[in-house]
């Protein structure tokens, strides 16, 4: 079913991998809940979190053998694939609570957040290795009355040929293990704007740095049942796959 070709991923030079979930959760901290105070429906909306992606960042950091950084703070408060001065890093809500406040909420969460995934950068980076950072989301499946159409999204940077190679690659994977999925590169946004991926790619040159943003519809989350199972064992088997299976994908992913 697969062919092995020659990749820029088999440059000789050892990976590390990282995966990261900025968008795993719709907790409101107790001190900070009078600010959301009747905004439920919002906070369980796809504005409130990325519904799966945290399931899907568990199971690729468990077959990758790699670190997992994720959040369960909603990005309502703040979002933390957001850069400082972005005017979508406070929500609301957010932007309407004290400077103070905001200020704390930076400071408790998203830099020390941001310092994590960079010290895991960083130290690969020093260690001769480059990194290979999946940062697992999933998008609405419908947005400003427009269908999006896709299942899978796989957003990189065109170019750094370290990041087109991988998704070329993942893409054709995928592609040929569950062709019942339709599989889009840089949709359902662009892979060069602003997040977690785009800053790291401004600190570390793309011999060191290979960034991806996957996105999943979470049309399947929401549903359930073979569909969304299939799904993710898809992504996880294929991306073994073209990273020289370092790991099996189980049928029985982390409910």
């Amino acid at each position: 079913m697969w062919r092995t070709e020659p990749t820029i991923l088999d440059a000789g030079q050892i990976d590390s991998f990282l995966i990261t979930c900025e968008h795993g959760g719709n907790r409101i901290p107790a001190r900070y809940r009078a600010l959301f105070r009747h905004r439920q429906a919002l906070l369980r909306s796809h504005r409130g979190y990325d519904p799966g992606a945290l399931l899907v960042a568990r199971s690729l950091a468990r077959e990758l053998g790699a670190p997992l950084i994720s959040s369960t703070v909603s990005r309502l408060l703040i979002d933390l694939n957001r850069s400082i001065g972005h005017p979508q890093l406070f929500s609301e809500p957010t932007r309407n609570a004290t400077a103070t406040t905001r200020q704390q909420v930076v400071e408790r969460f998203y830099l020390p957040y941001r310092a994590q995934a960079e010290t895991c950068v960083m130290r690969a980076v020093a260690r001769g290795r480059r990194m290979i950072h999946i940062s697992s989301h999933s998008f609405t499946p419908r947005l400003d009355g427009n269908t999006r159409r896709a299942d899978i999204g796989l957003l990189f940077d065109p170019a750094r040929p370290g990041e087109v190679d991988l998704c070329t690659r993942w893409k054709a994977s995928l592609e040929a293990c569950a062709p019942q999925f339709e599989v889009r590169r840089n949709y359902p946004y662009r892979g060069t704007g602003d997040g977690l991926t785009s800053y790291l790619r401004r600190r570390y040159p793309a011999r060191s740095y290979v960034g991806i943003e996957l996105e999943l519809n979470q049309k399947h989350y929401l549903a359930r049942g073979r569909s969304w199972n299939a799904l993710r064992v898809a992504v996880i088997a294929s991306l073994c796959h073209v990273l020289g299976s370092v790991g099996t994908a189980r049928a029985n992913v982390d409910e």
